[in-house]
């Protein structure tokens, strides 16, 4: 039976890049995404013309019910899971925190944290109705350990968040054989930097950087990758930095 593994977030940057991956490996793949119907379903069109299984679903992770009924659709037309990616993240606008908007911070946690949960409980009952052992990997960020003063604070607290959320649910889980596991990424090459109000920002972090550079969004896809494989069958609770040093 096919593997079948959501990614959320995936229409661009790092999900996409995720998503492509798994496809190639034989995954079936659920992309999830909020707005942009057109790079999900041309991401699917991507992955289908290329021989795999790709199904385009819009859910807003934040919202649980509209996660339930994204779970429902995915085991009726793919079948249940064994994978979950939550790569699903916004930053806000870049800020000191004193000047960031409160409804910003409130849109940050409910997407990158509440959105993995909900998600994350989904997938849960989902595995343990199939009696699968599968794995979840979080996409946190080296926000959480550097707190990204003067642009988003908000933002590395909501990863650092998810990184304790990793550890205490992969070891609430680990007796079932279900693992639970996180990929801290340093500065990538994705819109996000256009998003957060500064499309050059990778030019001016870049410096800051150990290797010089920022990475590409295939370099954080295949430490995810890694860690859905057997090959990692006894890393659980762990989040990886995959940061260019830092």
């Amino acid at each position: 039976m096919q593997r079948v593994l959501i990614v959320t977030g995936a229409g661009r940057g790092i999900g996409a890049a995720v998503a492509r991956g798994a496809a190639a490996g034989g995954y079936a793949v659920a992309l999830n995404y909020q707005h942009d119907t057109a790079a999900a379903e041309a991401l699917a069109a991507s992955i289908r013309q290329d021989g795999g299984t790709a199904l385009a679903i819009q859910a807003d992770v934040g919202d649980q019910e509209e996660v339930e009924r994204m779970f429902d659709r995915i085991e009726a037309e793919l079948g249940a899971p064994s994978a979950l990616v939550n790569n699903a993240g916004i930053t806000g606008r870049i800020a000191n925190f004193m000047d960031t908007d409160p409804a910003a911070i409130e849109a940050v946690f409910r997407t990158n944290v509440y959105g993995a949960m909900h998600c994350s409980r989904a997938a849960v009952r989902s595995f343990r109705r199939s009696g699968t052992r599968g794995v979840i990997v979080n996409l946190s960020s080296i926000a959480a350990t550097i707190g990204s003063p003067h642009e988003f604070v908000h933002y590395a607290a909501s990863k650092a968040a998810l990184e304790t959320f990793t550890l205490g649910l992969a070891r609430e889980l680990a007796q079932e054989g279900i693992r639970v596991c996180a990929v801290a990424p340093g500065s990538t090459l994705t819109g996000i930097h256009a998003a957060a109000g500064e499309p050059g920002r990778p030019e001016r972090v870049a410096p800051k950087i150990p290797m010089q550079r920022l990475a590409t969004p295939a370099e954080i896809a295949e430490p995810v990758l890694w860690l859905l494989s057997d090959a990692a069958s006894y890393v659980t609770g762990a989040t990886l930095r995959c940061s260019g040093g830092l």
